[in-house]
Order: C-alpha cells, then structure tokens, then sequence
C-alpha cells in the first residue's frame, strides 16, 4: 500500500526519474490498463457480451468492436492530465466551470446522482461468484456464499493486499482466456461452428430491437466505461507516473520527461485494449453461437449454468469444472479491482464535499478501510433483495452509459483548456479525439431516449 514516504498524490522533485527506453524496459512499469482489464472483464465480457450475444446472435458484434475501440481516446485524455497536473479526478471536475451547488461543481454531484443504481452492477457481480461457489457446494446456501466473497473481498482492500492479489487475477484472467480461445476454437467441430458468412453479417451495422437494453448495458460496460475511465486516471498516479513527471517547472526537462511517460501511458492503453478486445469477441462469439441457437439465455439463479454450456457444448462436460473456476477468478478480480477503484472514487468526492481532508495520508486511509467495508455490505444487500445478476448488470450498464456523457465533458476540457503548452497531440490524434467523444456522446444520448422516452 502506499507509504508516507511515497504518496503518489504528491508531486515531489526527489521523486522525479526518467522514462525508460527500449520496449522491454517500457513493459515493467504498464499495469493500470491491466488493472482496468481486471476491471472489466467480469461484468462487462462474462456476462453482458454473452447475455447480447444469446439475444441478439452476431447481428451486433459491430457494436462490441466498436466499444471496446472508441472509448480509449478519451480513457488517453484522462492519463495525460494525471501525468501534467498530478491531481485526483474529482479534484479536476471541482476546478471546471458552471453550476456549483453548495460549492461543489455539478458534474461531481451528478457523478454521485448516477453512482447509486450502481451497486446493483457489482452486486450482480458478487452474486455471480456466490451462485458458482453454491454449484460447487450445494450443501452451503447462497446468501453464505455472497457474505462470504464480500467479506473477503472487503479484507483484503482494506488490508492492503491490492498489488500482489491483483498480479495474481491478471494471471489467472490469461489462463481463463487461453481456455476460452480453446473453447471458441473448438466450435468449429461442432454444429455451432462459425462461419464467414457470420462475422459479416455481425459487421452490417444493424441493431436487433428485441435486445436493445442488453445493447445498451454491453456498450457501457465492454471496453473501457465511464467508471473504468475515471478510475484508469488514481491508476496512473499510483502508478507513479505523475511523480516519475515530477511539479511543473515549466522546464524542457520537465516535458521531456511528460512526453516520455505519456508515450508509456499509450503503450498501456493499448496493449491493454488489445487484451480485452480479444477476450470481448471470445465471449460474445460464443454467447451468439452456442446461446443464441439453443436460445439458452441467462438469468436469475441460473445464469452460471446457462454460461457453462458455452464451454461444454465445445469441449465436453469436462469443461464446466474448468469454466466454473475460470468464472470465480474473472468475476472476484471485478469486484476486487472495483472496490479498490470505488474506495479511492469516493474519498476523492468526499475531499471535494469538504467532508475529509484527502491529502491528510491517514485520513484518506481510514475512509478507504472503511468503504472497503461500506461497499460489500451494500452489494450483498442489493443481490440477496434483487437475485437477478443479470438484470442488476443491464441496469449498472445502462448508468454507466450515461456517466459517459460527463466524461466526454470533461476529457474536452481537459483537451482543450487545460492542455500544457508544447505537449499538444497531432493532426491524426486530434481527428481519432473528436471521433471517439462525438461517437461515445451520441451512443449516450440514444441510451438516454431508448430507456426513458
């Protein structure tokens, strides 16, 4: 965990070191965008790409190419302001302009607004992991197991395990995916094999109307989403990226070592998005093959069941042994990388409120320890009144679709106001930026009328 001696919220000159060169150099400081993989992958890959692709087929494989690529412009914005200003994300949404109520400006108490419907996403999560531990252990009832992987969860962000348990997920998260590369592969053997003729018709640009929630949900919750975004920004602090940077001095040293540490933020991103591109398509090509032909969509208490067949249709029923395993780790690495992300979201936004003092080292440890604690008990509530994982996911999705809105609206301040003199991007970067902020935008404004008009 952090130290006193090396809080990366704090931009101090002894800390300043240059960025590395050589590509296998560069490689040993990535890991947020790994982070944000862990992050993802369970709620997002496992359960809402395969839940459209059981309802949809491959009519809208076009729709998970497109959110796992589009987003990571913006995700790009946020990381190089962490390196220029060195400053907490909430710290950023106080300084912009407009409305401030109670001192405090808008887009944070729309932030909060948003934020409550979701504890339904993650404890959809959490239920996901109890409902596959119960068909190991059927003697040991379900609501045992939600306390139980919430508990846990809770010790050890609170404990101050993050690093090594989280190197340990993304391990795991590869083996899981080589299993479901396998798994696809194999579908080839089968009267589920995919065909040219799918993939194209997955690539038409068409939307299926009876999966439209399912739809909206997967483009908020594969790739990066709005949360995964924010996030991505205390990740490449804690990283030490904004540190490595150093104060800005105005120095050509200084920008110097930004442009180098940025360019490592980018190979981050996008061998990051790369990974879970790659496991997105894995997911949601089974979910259209196996689930959408034997119209085997999941829900409620059996959405782990119906997830298995995507493994033993292909492989045999050897394979659910392996899926059930493989699902525990892709689903308990989403609510630990959640929580550690949701702890550090919320003190920031307390700071902001005036409630508690973030830089004070051990006060914003203490309001971690005790989120870390607050969180799981709310997630656990929320799946054992619910019991739906799946619905709880599609509404989490959706609220996540709409905070896009706002960090569209932020990442163009950041690109246009805030930007430090002499590190502005080129022509191509510049014309990928307003694509990707035009597009996200635009999808979030027809989630918007798709589910209230």
């Amino acid at each position: 965990m952090i130290t006193a001696n090396s809080d990366p919220y704090k931009l101090t000159y002894d800390a300043v070191k240059d960025p590395p060169s050589g590509f296998f150099r560069k490689i040993k400081f990535l890991g947020p965008g790994f982070i944000l993989t862990a992050s993802i992958v369970g709620s997002g890959e496992l359960i809402a790409t395969t839940t459209l692709g059981a309802k949809a087929g491959f009519v809208a494989l076009w729709i998970i190419l497109l959110s796992c690529v589009i987003k990571v412009a913006i995700q790009l914005e946020f990381g190089k302001n962490a390196i220029c200003h060195g400053k907490t994300v909430m710290k950023t949404f106080n300084d912009l302009p407009g409305l401030r109520i109670r001192g405090t400006n808008w887009t944070i108490w729309m932030w909060f607004l948003l934020w409550i419907v979701k504890p339904l996403q993650v404890g959809g999560v959490l239920g996901g992991v109890a409902l596959t531990l119960n068909m190991w252990f059927p003697q040991i009832n379900i609501p045992v197991f939600t306390v139980f992987t919430a508990g846990s969860v809770a010790i050890l962000v609170s404990g101050g395990y993050y690093k090594s348990i989280q190197q340990l997920s993304i391990i795991m998260m590869f083996l899981f995916t080589l299993f479901t590369l396998t798994s696809l592969y194999f579908l080839h053997f089968t009267p589920y094999a995919i065909h040219p003729g799918n993939i194209l018709e997955g690539l038409k640009f068409r939307f299926s109307p009876d999966a439209m929630a399912i739809t909206i949900a997967a483009f908020g919750l594969t790739g990066v989403g709005g949360d995964e975004i924010v996030a991505y920004h205390y990740w490449c602090l804690e990283k030490g990226y904004a540190r490595y940077t150093g104060p800005n001095d105005n120095s050509e040293e200084w920008r110097k070592r930004a442009r180098g540490w940025i360019k490592i933020m980018y190979l981050d991103a996008f061998i990051s998005m790369v990974i879970y591109t790659i496991v997105t398509i894995a997911f949601y090509l089974l979910g259209a093959s196996v689930l959408h032909n034997t119209q085997n969509i999941p829900e409620g208490y059996s959405m782990i069941e119906s997830l298995s067949t995507m493994y033993t249709q292909s492989l045999g029923p050897w394979a659910k042994s392996y899926f059930m395993a493989g699902a525990i780790v892709v689903l308990y690495s989403t609510l630990f990388a959640a929580l550690a992300a949701w702890t550090r979201i919320f003190s920031d936004i307390f700071g902001q409120l005036g409630w508690i003092r973030f830089n004070d080292l051990a006060q914003r440890k203490r309001t971690i320890t005790f989120l870390a604690w607050f969180f799981p008990a709310l997630w656990t509530i929320m799946f054992l009144l619910v019991k739906l994982p799946v619905l709880m996911v599609t509404i989490g999705g959706t609220a996540t679709s709409i905070m896009l809105l706002i960090v569209v609206y932020v990442s163009l301040n950041y690109k246009y106001k805030q930007t430090v003199s002499n590190l502005k991007a080129g022509k191509l970067y510049n014309i990928i930026f307003i694509i990707s902020a035009s597009a996200i935008a635009l999808f979030a404004l027809y989630s918007l009328y798709a589910v209230f008009l």
